[in-house]
């Protein structure tokens, strides 16, 4: 996504999501800045994180992540399996995971397998452009 970023993380020790994710910021605000010899925030605002108590809200979200860069017309969903900034690849492969950073193996199996994994994403790629478009119609 050009203007941000989804990442679905496991927490295994207290206040570890919020460590790695303001370790991970601050890094690529500094790497970013010198790169580019400027000064400053890099991103908008804080990070927001929701905590998924349920299997089935997690592989939905796991498919709407995926998903995001189709729904928003950046790439067409036959190439999302070759888009570049997606853990999508690593869903797919057939051989177990092989990658401290993306665990797929939990994900995968509570559909069945890799396939159906597939399958359970790609399915749903015009419904989710459908929400995404009329999600902008709802007034908060």
């Amino acid at each position: 996504m050009p203007n941000h970023y989804h990442i679905l993380l496991k927490q295994i020790k207290d206040y570890g999501v919020v460590q790695f994710i303001s370790n991970l910021q601050n890094s690529f605000a500094k790497y970013y800045n010198l790169r580019n010899k400027r000064f400053g925030s890099v991103f908008q605002g804080p990070f927001k994180a929701k905590r998924i108590e349920k299997d089935n809200y997690l592989l939905h979200l796991s498919r709407y992540i995926h998903l995001n860069p189709v729904t928003s017309f950046l790439i067409n969903i036959v190439d999302l399996d070759k888009y570049p900034w997606t853990s999508f690849p690593y869903y797919l492969a057939e051989k177990e995971d092989n990658n401290d950073l993306i665990n797929s193996s939990f994900i995968t199996k509570m559909v069945g397998s890799r396939g159906k994994y597939e399958q359970f994403v790609y399915n749903q790629a015009d419904y989710q452009r459908k929400l995404g478009k009329i999600k902008g119609l709802i007034l908060e």
